[in-house]
């Protein structure tokens, strides 16, 4: 049976056909390598680094490769070179980039700065050539000076003269001669160093933005004059290749569903790919730029006088009784074990259009469907982030009804779209990485792009609605997304893309979705459902404590704040019966969610938590609390001490025994807390009685010497003694109660002593 040929829908034809053109027109004139080497293949990556390989015969003992200049660091970390009939090993040579090239000098020369004299006081030891208005001067630049109103020699002795006068005097050596001239006169400069005049000019390119962009030859050396049958790699930087995905909702709307995906390749690379084999690898690899190409110095200390001033001490030997010859080597210089074997990075092979058996199509299978089962995993879902669900039953009749019905004219429906796509990648998995190696070799023009099917596949779905918390936009506030969710029953990533949502024989919408790991499930709202009304009413209840234990007259206590959101949902009966998911977002990192509804799935920062209206028309509510245990300690002699034990003694489940050692400890504690509060009134009105008789002495030291106020003197001092009489009976009161309470106490204590005791649960 042949091979069948890659369709691809009117849509991708397209938008290849727009896309084609669009990169040519770019500023690069140099091809990222040029050689006379075939490109056999090219491997893309999503992380902006692209693999490539070329194959071919060459006849002497070089291989020369121009690369341009802003790959040239990328090609020097990852170049190989294999000489496949010898195997023999290969030097590689390039030319280096002079210092001058990132020296001070040629820094002046970036757009708005700079100016000759600092180029030239910058090239100090450069030999020049400067043509003045007096003639030619030749040697090397010892210095460029700024000069102020200092008269000229040469001048006319009747010039007028300007307020200011600044120039600049440059001194050059020639021999042993030094001569100077005043940069005014110069009206040419010479460089004698051609290859400082030379990296003048990759400058300029560079400032102009061409220079990056020309080439730099590296030739290879090779082993021997004959010919030589080589492969050489290289990884350089290249556009990362971009996902596109659609997915078929089945007609019941729940059930299997139809995930199909395309990869759009850009070329850019200068060069036509002309019948490669083109891969494509998914995952998160890393790449960054490193400079290999531009020599660095490292300043080094000069250890000349050390070397020569050194000299060797005089030792006297000693005896020791030690037997060395008992002594054993150190084990850390023992050999260490074995290294573990390498993991096998070859991983599993899946391949996207191995033929069907009729078996697997009777089971609703589609080509290359995994037959190993991914473990399930769970992460973010919602606004296109993965997550995992419950699998839905599944109904293999479905595939069967619609492959079994007659064809409609000019139909664009699930089967239709499954038989028009057909997956022309084999994928396997290396290093943990998804690589998806097309079986046709391609050919893409520089400058162009191309569409490749890369997924055909029937996955687990359903269609159903997402609520999240600020609605589905200005003006949908309480209204849900309508959202698909599919299963990534392939054992790869799917990378983040768009996602076409197509129902029945239409599009109904679209979604991006981020990365979709093997075993993952995506949740992708698609569009929005005004018909359902989603609203939310939150209370916080403050702070409660729930006694744990009791050691010796501690308690130990678990303290709560707790969060309750009521989430109510409510639909026209024409709605039907349906499914929210809501997406409540967790009140805090050290909250816990009590009594979890049926169904609830855990996100890192929320809750999914499935809303079931099973009667139209019904309004439905779920109500989730929220708390924060955390744990602390009382002392018995606490104010809250007293409310925790009477409340666990009021417990119905609290067993007799407990009951026997509790009642005691709580009587006494309440009688001991009513002596206290006796004690603190007295203690008032001590005070109070206090405050009045310091008033009262007051007023009789204002009228002591008044012979008139005699009476009043008399009232006052009767007043007084009263005063004094109920402070006293108030003292005495106060400690006879002590004396209560202490006993008491002691009392309380020798129970305390050897009680510990676990709370039950309150019910």
């Amino acid at each position: 049976m042949p091979t069948p040929r890659l369709l691809v829908p009117l849509f991708a034809l397209a938008l290849a056909s727009a896309f084609s053109g669009g990169c040519a027109r770019g500023r690069s004139a140099y091809p990222t390598a040029d050689t006379d080497l075939a490109l056999r293949r090219v491997v893309l990556y999503r992380n902006g680094i692209g693999y490539f390989e070329r194959h071919g015969e060459v006849d002497g003992d070089a291989l020369a490769i121009k690369v341009r200049r802003d790959q040239i660091d990328d090609l020097l970390r990852s170049l190989t070179v294999i000489d496949r009939s010898t195997g023999k090993a290969v030097s590689v040579s390039m030319p280096l980039d002079p210092e001058s090239w990132a020296s001070a000098a040629l820094s002046t020369l970036a757009p708005g700065r700079g100016s000759l004299a600092e180029v030239l006081d910058g090239l100090r030891g450069t030999a020049v050539v400067m043509h003045t208005t007096v003639g030619t001067i030749r040697g090397r630049i010892v210095m460029v000076e700024q000069i102020v109103n200092e008269p000229d020699p040469g001048a006319r002795a009747h010039a007028p003269e300007a307020a200011v006068q600044r120039d600049h005097r440059v001194t050059l050596l020639q021999g042993s001669r030094l001569e100077t001239v005043r940069l005014s006169k110069v009206h040419g400069v010479t460089l004698r160093d051609g290859d400082l005049a030379l990296q003048l000019n990759r400058r300029l390119d560079a400032s102009a933005g061409e220079g990056m962009f020309q080439q730099v030859e590296v030739v290879i050396r090779l082993a021997g004059k004959r010919a030589h049958d080589l492969a050489v790699s290289y990884v350089v930087a290249a556009p990362m290749w971009k996902p596109t995905y659609r997915v078929v909702l089945p007609a019941k709307g729940k059930g299997k569903a139809l995930l199909q995906g395309w990869a759009v390749v850009d070329n850019t690379s200068g060069e036509d790919w002309t019948d490669v084999s083109l891969s494509l690898t998914s995952g998160e690899p890393i790449a960054f730029r490193y400079d290999l190409h531009t020599p660095r110095t490292v300043g080094r200390a000069d250890l000349t006088e050390a070397g020569v001033s050194r000299r060797a001490a005089v030792a006297v030997g000693e005896t020791s009784y030690d037997d060395v010859s008992s002594l054993e080597p150190s084990a850390s210089l023992a050999p260490s074990g074995s290294p573990a074997p390498a993991p096998d990075s070859a991983g599993d092979e899946y391949d996207a259009e191995e033929p069907m058996p009729e078996e697997a199509r009777k089971d609703g299978r589609s080509r290359g469907l995994a037959t190993k089962k991914p473990a399930p995993r769970r992460a973010e879902a919602g606004g296109g982030r993965s997550s995992s669900f419950g699998g839905n039953k599944r109904d293999d009749g479905d595939t069967d009804a619609l492959a079994g019905a007659p064809p409609a004219v000019a139909a664009i429906d699930y089967e239709a779209l499954r038989r028009n796509t057909i997956a022309s990648a084999r994928a396997k998995q290396v290093s943990g990485l998804t690589s998806f190696d097309l079986r046709d070799r391609v050919t893409v023009p520089n400058g162009n792009s191309t569409m490749v099917a890369v997924l055909n596949e029937q996955v687990e779905g359903e269609q159903t609605f997402l609520y999240r918390p600020g609605g589905a936009g200005m003006g949908y506030e309480a209204n849900p997304y309508r959202v698909v969710r599919f299963r990534n029953s392939t054992p790869f990533v799917l990378e983040p893309g768009p996602i076409s949502i197509y129902s029945g024989d239409s599009f109904v919408g679209e979604g991006l979705s981020e990365s979709v790991g093997a075993g993952m499930s995506a949740t992708l709202p698609f569009a929005v459902e005004p018909g359902i009304m989603v609203t939310s009413v939150s209370d916080y209840s403050g702070e409660r404590m729930q006694l744990l234990r009791i050691v010796r007259g501690v308690l130990e206590v678990e303290t709560f704040s707790r969060t309750t959101t009521k989430w109510t949902v409510r639909s026209p009966s024409a709605m039907g019966t349906y499914t929210v998911l809501v997406r409540h977002p967790k009140a805090g990192s050290n909250y816990e969610l009590q009594d979890e509804p049926t169904g609830t799935e855990t996100l890192p920062d929320a809750y999914l938590v499935p809303v079931h209206v099973t009667k139209a028309g019904q309004e439905t509510t779920v109500a989730l609390i929220e708390q924060t245990p955390s744990n602390t300690t009382l002392s018995i002699w606490d104010g809250r001490a007293l409310g925790l034990l009477e409340g666990l003694v009021a417990q119905v489940n609290l067993t007799p025994e407990l009951r026997k050692k509790l009642e005691p400890v709580v009587k006494l504690r309440q009688e001991i807390g009513r002596v206290d509060t006796e004690i603190d009134g007295l203690k008032r009105q001590q005070i109070e009685l206090d405050q009045r008789a310091n008033e009262t002495r007051e007023n009789l030291e204002a009228i002591k010497k008044d012979p008139a106020a005699g009476a009043l003197r008399a009232k006052l001092n009767k007043r007084l003694d009263d005063f004094t009489k109920d402070g006293d009976r108030l003292g005495r009161k106060i400690v006879e109660l002590n004396s209560q309470r202490l006993e008491k106490k002691i009392t309380l204590e020798d129970l305390l002593q050897n009680l510990d005791l676990e709370a039950p649960k309150a019910k």
